[in-house]
């Protein structure tokens, strides 16, 4: 208890297995659990015409709501992201945008964002408030000479409003709509760089990046106020191209096709040189609130915690500065024993598991679409080799009408990370079930599956034999 306030350290020391706490006792944070706080409908005609809309037309996604913020400033401000981040920054300056990520002393992470630096030293950094509030808790007792602000996210936003709204715009025709709203000439924009434009009047910063795997998209940010504006005048252009908006069920698929395996578990439970930390937490924050879900049930919190290089990030990690897990990242670097794959789903097994819905007896575990994974945020299923031996687990995991498959992201042994290994899937959780309110009784299955590439939207179908 500090001052008077629950800590996340006094989470820890409370309840007799912090696995078991996880997995059966804790909300997951409101960015899943609260949507009826978001206003974004799930849907704003259905999930299957706007997922085939970025890869068909051009698909607008408001991201204004969802994602957490921090603004940092002052003399000390890059030497401070400098020792957190595992990223080089030397050659970070308004124009360009980092995959800014954070890890704890053993190199686990801790947590992935984008940061934008902008004009009069200010850095933007844009979502997963675990890393948000490792910064902030470096910032508060290292001494840096810097100011933080803070921006919650919607659902976690007393005030109602954010500081900025954010659009994606992707899809094959993303780059004609964008030529068409921009005020003047449009500004050529090298894949990661950032660069302003005029739209409405409105003076927007865009991001050259992509969520559909082609990397042909931009987001738009701009002051809140103005939101309507912009996403009107980008809808008025994009309108005779067939530009669709996309809602939440069809935002949060498109992890399945870009290979993002977004939120992992922030390696911040254990280790005494974050005691300090775990004190400054608070016991309701999101650390406190994630969840542990599927088939993959370890005695050890540590066991959950994955590297940068699991998650597919090894070539974002530059050993030329100091940051915090550095160390521990070079004893793996050379060879990195897993790797980030996407996992191809047997339809034949997918249909058992739907098809015992209609039969007699407990059912296997409800397989939902378009999103299947019921961990808030990730799901942890086994994945097992031909032997039977445990090789990896499956997270975010569910359906897309582009690959006309279920597919999950997964991290597996390396030796069994080859594009066509086939590998079973544990689908639901064992003992019938934990006492999470989405968690029905159930049966557990085993799901055959074939290891792709990640990301899988980029990738040609020919395991499938779906469209491409």
């Amino acid at each position: 208890m500090t001052g008077g306030r629950r800590s996340l350290q006094d989470v820890v020391d409370a309840v007799p297995d912090l696995v078991e706490h996880l997995r059966n006792d804790t909300p997951g944070p409101a960015i899943r659990t609260r949507t009826d706080q978001i206003p974004v409908p799930a849907e704003f005609s259905n999930w299957r015409s706007e997922q085939r809309a970025w890869h068909e037309t051009a698909i607008l996604f408001d991201q204004s709501h969802h994602m957490p913020e921090l603004f940092l400033s002052g003399p000390d401000a890059l030497a401070l992201l400098s020792g957190v981040g595992v990223n080089r920054l030397a050659n970070l300056a308004p124009g360009r945008a980092k995959q800014f990520i954070g890890c704890a002393p053993d190199g686990s992470i801790i947590g992935d964002c984008i940061l934008y630096p902008l004009p009069g030293g200010v850095y933007e950094l844009v979502s997963s408030m675990p890393l948000l509030n490792w910064v902030e808790y470096q910032a508060h007792v290292g001494g840096w000479d810097v100011t933080v602000v803070r921006d919650h996210n919607t659902a976690d936003n007393p005030t109602g409003r954010r500081v900025r709204f954010r659009f994606q715009l992707d899809g094959p025709e993303a780059g004609a709509i964008f030529d068409e709203v921009v005020e003047g000439e449009t500004p050529d924009i090298p894949f990661f760089r950032t660069a302003t434009a005029v739209v409405a009047g409105v003076e927007v910063l865009v991001l050259r990046h992509g969520m559909a795997g082609r990397n042909r998209g931009v987001e738009i940010s701009g002051p809140y106020e103005h939101r309507e504006a912009v996403r009107a005048a980008i809808l008025a252009a994009g309108a005779p191209r067939g530009l669709r908006q996309g809602g939440l069920k069809a935002y949060f698929t498109t992890v399945y096709e870009t290979g993002w395996i977004a939120y992992p578990l922030p390696a911040v439970y254990t280790g005494e040189e974050l005691r300090g930390y775990r004190e400054w937490l608070p016991a309701d924050g999101w650390e406190g609130r994630f969840q542990l879900a599927g088939s993959l049930r370890r005695d050890r919190i540590e066991d959950y915690y994955l590297t940068p290089y699991d998650l597919g990030y090894g070539h974002l990690v530059s050993f030329d500065h100091d940051f915090v897990g550095r160390a521990a990242l070079e004893a793996v670097a050379a060879a990195p024993p897993k790797k980030r794959v996407t996992l191809v789903w047997d339809t034949e097994d997918v249909l058992r598991v739907m098809r015992s819905l209609f039969e007699p007896g407990l059912p296997y575990k409800f397989l939902d679409l378009p999103i299947a994974d019921y961990g808030v945020l990730m799901q942890r299923d086994e994945v097992r080799a031909a032997d039977g031996r445990l090789v990896g687990q499956s997270t975010f995991c569910g359906y897309t009408a582009n690959t006309r498959a279920v597919l999950s992201l997964a991290v597996v042994d390396a030796e069994h990370a080859e594009p066509g290994t086939e590998v079973t899937i544990t689908w639901g959780e064992p003992d019938g079930g934990s006492r999470k309110p989405r968690v029905e009784e159930h049966r557990q299955c085993t799901v055959r599956a074939v290891v792709a590439p990640a990301p899988y939207g980029a990738a040609p179908r020919l395991l499938t034999g779906t469209p491409v």
